[in-house]
């Protein structure tokens, strides 16, 4: 893997070969640009404090070499990436404003990809990790990705019947906590619709009924008009001498019709004349009918103006401003699908239940059968980090992984495992931790409290690597996983790294010498200041700059001769140990 940064480790190539790398340094150096690096190319958090003041932008580029067929490479590939003679070039370029590209293969691409990648390529583990497996949570979740499948088939199963329950138990809480509100509103509809009913309301009837009560008010004027209009037109009985408008119009067609076979255009009037004279008898025989059959009845008018009131009523109630008896009608069409809704409630308040109850017993059973998966993978963690623990200084340590679940009371909010009601969550019911027992006779304890800040290292990095033995990636970066270590147990640690580096790149950033003697390459990062700018180099340290690197950490003296051989001397050790 080849790491180019600019403006984080500045202009600085680090060539990361096979193998151990330990990367060394003075406190404040700069070692963990190197994590931060590694952190940005592989979808990390772009932080802008990053880019040097009065920088532009920083950038890091990487060269990783991966096989055609690695998940990697065909996730790269299906990007649109190419590889360039089996390395994937990956680059992050982070503004100054905090803008942030990123390059695969020669194509931009999604920052978010690189997070794809980085799982596939480097598994980073720091102090960071170290203080959050200390949180039960934490350890569950270490369990189950140790587990792998035989804990994730069954967690999926879990977590889709639990997602369901909790969608059920929302529903059937917000039923019955509103039933009063919902019985008040079902009330209200109910009487209205009975109303409504009552009433019996036609489509348009609002309209017909003004229409008869504006003619029953003013039947006696309209009786009136049509008399006058029908004498005019057809003469009055009463009145012999009196001329009509029907004979006057009958005696001027009688007139055109002698001479209308003189002249074409007085024919035509003669045919309109007669054609008047037949309309004015039709017009005068409906007026003397209307007449005739128009009847001021109070009785009726009463009817008519109780009928519109009524319509009115449910207008005012039931409808919109402005708007007939069509607006209530609809209302009452919606209303009735309201209520059949709420009166459908108690069905779905019975069907909720039967079907929460059922969740529960499922998940009770799902419950048990993740138990039973995590207690058989638990044994083999527990048995692989105590193996490891041995090879790191702490050979009657022993780790063992406590699973239990906590009892709530029958009616509490818990499902039914093993013959017990007890608490449960999206991953299940149960909890999780690592317990400790780091001498014979003492007894196991949480791994927060009964290690010392060695021991907690050791522990921390023994889960790690047995973590990479279950799930393997083709480069590992520790930064100061080593912290709290000394003496022996360091130089045991140094040797646990160096042997998991036989089959996997590893990076280790370290202040111990007894850890960077064991490592295949040393690199040196070293902060340089020129007054207005400080800049951080990396070297890559051989012969006799390691061991003056080596002494400097031992001893604080490059130049001391006792360090010096004892430097060496740590360096043959890590020959012979390899």
């Amino acid at each position: 893997m080849r790491i180019r940064s600019l403006g984080v480790i500045d202009d600085a190539v680090v060539e990361l070969s096979p193998g151990f790398t330990a990367v060394t340094g003075e406190t404040g150096a700069g070692k963990t640009m190197v994590v931060t690096s590694l952190g940005l190319l592989l979808g990390g958090r772009a932080d802008p404090a990053l880019v040097r003041i009065g920088a532009k932008s920083a950038v890091v580029e990487g060269r990783i070499s991966v096989g055609a067929q690695a998940p990697a490479a065909i996730r790269a590939e299906e990007a649109g990436a190419e590889l360039d003679d089996g390395a994937l070039l990956i680059s992050r370029t982070l503004s100054a404003e905090g803008r942030s590209r990123a390059h695969v293969g020669g194509r931009s691409v999604p920052v978010g990809l690189l997070g794809e990648l980085a799982d596939d390529l480097v598994a980073v583990h720091g102090q960071t990790d170290q203080q959050g497996l200390l949180r039960p949570a934490r350890q569950r979740q270490a369990l189950d990705r140790y587990a792998g499948d035989a804990v994730a088939v069954p967690l999926a199963k879990y977590t889709a019947a639990h997602r369901r329950l909790r969608a059920v138990a929302t529903e059937l809480e917000e039923l019955t906590t509103r039933a009063r509100e919902r019985s008040q509103e079902a009330d209200l509809l109910r009487f209205g619709l009975d109303e409504i009913a009552a009433a019996e309301p036609q489509p348009g009837e609002d309209t017909d009924l003004a229409a008869e009560a504006e003619r029953l008010g003013h039947a006696e004027a309209l009786a009136s008009a049509a008399t006058a209009a029908h004498a005019a037109l057809a003469g009055n009985p009463e009145d012999p001498e009196g001329v009509d408008a029907t004979t006057l119009v009958a005696g001027a067609h009688r007139a055109l019709e002698a001479v209308r076979s003189h002249d074409q255009e007085l024919a035509a009037l003669a045919e309109r004349l007669g054609e008047i004279g037949i309309l004015m008898a039709d017009v005068a025989g409906e007026l003397a009918s209307y007449a005739d059959g128009l009847d001021a009845d109070p009785l009726r008018l009463a009817a008519v103006e109780e009928r519109r009131a009524a319509l009115n009523h449910l207008t005012r109630k039931y409808g919109e401003y402005g708007k007939d008896i069509v607006a209530v009608l609809a209302w009452s069409e919606q209303s009735a699908a309201r209520l059949a809704e709420l009166d459908g409630d108690d069905d779905r308040i019975g069907e909720l239940t039967a079907e929460r109850d059922a969740l529960r017993a499922e998940l009770g059973e799902l419950a048990q059968a993740l138990t039973d998966a995590r207690t058989a993978s638990a044994e083999r963690f527990a048995a692989a980090v105590t193996a490891e623990l041995a090879e790191l200084a702490m050979p009657h340590a022993r780790v063992t992984v406590e699973i239990r679940q906590t009892e709530v009371a029958e009616d509490a909010d818990g499902i039914e495992v093993g013959g017990r009601t007890v608490a449960y969550g999206p991953a299940g019911a149960d909890e999780v931790e690592l317990l400790l027992a780091p001498h014979p006779g003492a007894p196991p304890r949480p791994i927060a409290k009964g290690a010392s800040g060695g021991e907690l290292s050791r522990v921390m990095l023994a889960v790690e690597v047995v973590f990479a033995g279950s799930d393997p990636v083709p480069t590992y970066l520790f930064d100061e996983v080593d912290a709290g270590v000394g003496g022996k147990a360091a130089v045991e640690v140094g040797r646990r790294l160096a042997r998991l580096a036989k089959s996997a790149q590893v990076v280790v950033v370290t202040h111990l010498p007894q850890v960077a003697a064991f490592a295949d390459r040393q690199l040196l990062v070293a902060k340089t200041n020129d007054g207005s700018v400080t800049r951080s180099g990396v070297t890559v340290l051989e012969g006799e700059e390691r061991v003056r690197e080596l002494s400097r950490m031992l001893a604080g003296q490059e130049d001391s001769e006792t360090a010096r051989a004892h430097a060496e001397e740590l360096l043959e050790t890590a020959r012979k140990g390899n």
